[in-house]
């Protein structure tokens, strides 16, 4: 039996509220972190994760309260990411009660990080997200929030986080974020087909099926989305049951 698939609702928060976009841009106002959290939670998510977009100095402090109350709330694994650029940032995360963190741009201007990261807390600690948009047949890497682009490519870099000790890879296809119609599966299957750790796909979630086809089409060991579980599109019990009759094992 394969490990179970994993849902994982994420929570995009912007000054202690939690808000969603599309393709990067257009935010709107989606609901209090920790009571969506809790939702999730009582709803049998398998995992959470929290991006402070902002990550200002201020913003780190609500944050950091903010994780506090999450874990005071919910009895799920989450992770959180945003304004982690050193090691003292992954302390303070995890002392706050988050189980990993998701580190992007300051993985690509310190690839380091990831490894004092795993070597100080664990592999399983370190989950590096990858923002991609795909130009020309190639998928490009874009630091801070998909505003800055890099000469990083898509694989190469999946493959040399994973050797610098990444727990896992979670990519988000900017083409597809918040469009909902589907995850971006041939670029996932490379990853997961060639990445000898977990692979998270992100962007594209609209319906119940395009969890069923990143599973199944893109070999993806879990999946993550924001606006179709904030906005009540989809239940997490009822996509659940969904994928079970469709022969996928995740944990009901």
């Amino acid at each position: 039996m394969s490990l179970a698939k994993r849902i994982i609702p994420c929570l995009d928060v912007m000054n202690g509220q939690t808000v969603k976009g599309t393709n990067f841009i257009n935010l709107r106002l989606a609901g209090d972190p920790v009571e969506l959290g809790k939702r999730y939670s009582e709803e049998n998510a398998d995992e959470l994760v929290f991006l402070d977009i902002t990550a200002s100095h201020e913003g780190r402090k609500t944050f950091t309260d903010m994780v506090q109350r999450v874990a005071a709330e919910i009895s799920i694994p989450f992770t959180v990411g945003g304004g982690i650029n050193e090691l003292g940032d992954v302390e303070r995360m995890l002392n706050a009660g988050a189980d990993k963190v998701s580190i992007n741009s300051a993985a690509i201007r310190n690839p380091e990080l990831i490894g004092q990261i795993a070597s100080h807390f664990g592999s399983q600690v370190c989950v590096v997200a990858i923002d991609a948009h795909l130009e020309n047949n190639e998928w490009v890497c874009y630091l801070n929030g998909g505003r800055l682009k890099t000469e990083y490519r898509l694989f190469q870099w999946a493959k040399e986080a994973s050797e610098r000790g990444a727990g896992e890879i979670l990519f988000t296809s900017m083409n597809h974020d918040g469009v909902k119609k589907g995850f971006a599966n041939d670029a996932l299957a490379i990853l997961s087909e060639t990445l000898p750790i977990p692979v998270i796909a992100s962007g594209g979630a609209g319906c119940k099926e395009d969890f069923r086809d990143t599973f199944k089409q893109g070999k993806s060991d879990a999946a993550l989305a924001a606006s179709v579980f904030h906005y009540g599109e989809i239940s997490i019990k009822e996509l659940k049951t969904y994928l079970k009759q469709e022969g996928i094992n995740v944990r009901l």
